[in-house]
Order: structure tokens, then C-alpha cells, then sequence
């Protein structure tokens, strides 16, 4: 959940300085990720006090104006942003898809005096499910809300990064069940779960994920959790949301999508996916703690979604994990839709 928001790649995307297409996904993606930043360097121009502020390039150069800070009502810092499109003319729409009229994005955690505490404190939120409650989340989400109400769900992007993405992801999940369905950048999000994509025997990876599949589903089961009609099961109801998901295999806070996803094909291919399909809607967790008996799922269980795999090697854990990655054209990368049947 932490970045270390101090190395960054100050450049930018330099391939899009002098045009982009709001057709190309990696455009797209380096825009987001580029917004996020911005939100940042806001909260870094805040504590500085400085004269000379870093932060407005960051949207300036995508004809993005500063609409609202969002800040903590805790520790008063800057944690998110809407950001809006300074020219909506019809001639951005002529083609799809479409660029977006506002872009709410949030900043993950800064490890610096002032922020650190209660930026911590919501990564501890996102290890016990608690994200909602928070009083920063609730500020989010009224943003986000506020504004696909008054501009519709088809012109508003939501991004971000890390603890950033957690609350990304929890207001996208929220939107999703009442039917708007987001674009929504998920960059490094946080995976609260066993970290088995650290074993490097396939065989045994793929066994132990078969055993913790067995144990969720026989436990859901016995508890009477999974029905046959999932008409408004409100997993199938958010896997019509499709998020784009962005990982790295070398950042351990969110390396586990991958087998997660990965195992749910797995699990079909060998003819078991129902016991899957029963396995992919509950954390381990969840069910020891007792939560099982909740409405809603565990927050980093997503039925859906676009994922994007970072495969070029990584210096250490900060590259890994920095947002800088997902807006450089020199890396590698593997895309793939996993869809909850």
C-alpha cells in the first residue's frame, strides 16, 4: 500500500507531449496514470509551501483544469483531485471511444511526517476490510457520486494508485451495484491475501491454489453463502464491471492478482469451475472471521477485469510498485480479459 512518492520520473510521458489519441488504450492509460501523479505532487506542493508549483503540468498538458482538491478531513492533505476537461467539444467526440469530461483520481500513501500516520492507518483499514468506514473513503465516494450525477457514468473516469486504488476500486465496486459502471484505472492495488505467487514451483503454486479453492467453497457452501440463482447476486452483478487492472510480478501489494485470475482459468480448464466460481467470491479471511455472513465481498475480489501485466524486469521494490511505470513507453507488457462466468 505505501509509495514512495518521492522517486519519480519527472519527464513525464514524454511521447505524448506533442499529441494523443484518446482511442489508444496506452494513451489512455498513460493520461490516468499521469493524473494520479498530479494528485501527488499536489499534496507535495502543499507540504513544501511552495511558491513554484510541480504539480499543474501533470494535468495542464492533457487540457485538464483543476476542478477540487480532496482533502482529509484528519491531517487536512491532499488525497484526491477532479480533474476537468477543459475543452469538451464535439469535436473530441467524433470518435470512440470517448475522452472523459471529469477524471476523479487518488494518490496511494507519501511517508512523510504529516501524511504518514493517517495514510497508514487507512492501509490498515484496507487489510481489515474497513475502508468504507473511513471518513476519507466517504469523501471519495461523495465526489465520485456527485459527479456521475451530474455528467453521467459514460463521462467519468475514476484512477488510482496503491491505497489510491483501494479507494478506486471500493467506489467503483459501489457504483457498479447501482448499475453506473466506471472507467476506472487501477494501478498497483493492494491483494489482501496468502502471497502464493511467491512459490516458484508451478506445481506446488497450483496445488496449494487448488486446496485453498476446496477450503473456501466447502466452507461457503456449509454456511449456505452460494446460491443457484444468482439473479441478484451482488457478485454478478458487479462482474459487468470491467476495471483496468495494473500489476507487477516483482511488487508483492498487488503481484497476487495474477494468480488470481490466472488460477480462475485453471480451475475451469481441468472441469472444476464451479467450485471456483463459489471460491472466487470469498477471501480466506472473511470466512475465519466470521464476515462471511456480509453483504458485500471482501474489497480486492474483483469478478472482472482487464489486466495489464508489467513484464519488464524491475530495479527493486519502488520501481516495482511506483506509478511512474504505467505511463513509460519502454516497457513490456501483457494484457488479457478475465470475465466472471
Amino acid at each position: 500500500m505505501a509509495s514512495y512518492g518521492e522517486i519519480f520520473d519527472v519527464s513525464g510521458p514524454v511521447h505524448l507531449l506533442n499529441s494523443f489519441d484518446w482511442r489508444n488504450t496506452f494513451h489512455r492509460r498513460s493520461i490516468a496514470a499521469s493524473l494520479v501523479q498530479g494528485v501527488y505532487l499536489l499534496e507535495r506542493d502543499r507540504q513544501r509551501g511552495s511558491i513554484e508549483q510541480v504539480a499543474p503540468p501533470w494535468w495542464e498538458r492533457f487540457h485538464f483544469q483543476l476542478n477540487r482538491v480532496l482533502v482529509d478531513e484528519s491531517d487536512l492533505s491532499y488525497f484526491g483531485a477532479i480533474f476537468e476537461l477543459k475543452y469538451a467539444h464535439p469535436v473530441f467526440y467524433q470518435s470512440s471511444p470517448y475522452p472523459p469530461r471529469y477524471v476523479v483520481a487518488f494518490r496511494g500513501t507519501i511517508l512523510r511526517s504529516s501524511t504518514r500516520s493517517d495514510d497508514m492507518k487507512l492501509n490498515m483499514k484496507c487489510i481489515f476490510d474497513t475502508l468504507e468506514e473511513s471518513s476519507r473513503f466517504r469523501t471519495a465516494f461523495e465526489a465520485v457520486w456527485n459527479t456521475v450525477t451530474m455528467v453521467g457514468p459514460a463521462n467519468v473516469w475514476v484512477a488510482g494508485h496503491s491505497l489510491g486504488a483501494s479507494i478506486a476500486m471500493l467506489a467503483g465496486k459501489n457504483m457498479a451495484k447501482s448499475r453506473y459502471q466506471l472507467e476506472t484505472y487501477l494501478f498497483n492495488p493492494p491483494i489482501i491475501s496468502v502471497p502464493v505467487e511467491i512459490i516458484q514451483n508451478e506445481t506446488l503454486k497450483h496445488g496449494v491454489r487448488i486446496a485453498g479453492s476446496l477450503v473456501k467453497a466447502g466452507i461457503a457452501t456449509a454456511a449456505n453463502r452460494y446460491r443457484e440463482d444468482q439473479g441478484e447476486d451482488p457478485f454478478v452483478v458487479l462482474s459487468e464491471w470491467t476495471p483496468y487492472l495494473f500489476v507487477n510480478p516483482s511488487d508483492p501489494i498487488c503481484a497476487e492478482y495474477i494468480g488470481y485470475f490466472e488460477h480462475r482459468e485453471k480451475m475451469e480448464e481441468i472441469g472444476v469451475g464451479r467450485i471456483e466460481r463459489i471460491a472466487t467470491r470469498h477471501s480466506i479471511g472473511s470466512l475465519v472471521s466470521g464476515t462471511i455472513g456480509r453483504d458485500s465481498e471482501p474489497l480486492h475480489l474483483l469478478p472482472t477485469a482487464y489486466m495489464t501485466v508489467n513484464i519488464s524486469p524491475s530495479e527493486d521494490f519502488n520501481r516495482a510498485h511506483g506509478i511512474e511505470q504505467w505511463w513509460q513507453n519502454h516497457f513490456q507488457w501483457q494484457s488479457k480479459l478475465y470475465r466472471f462466468k
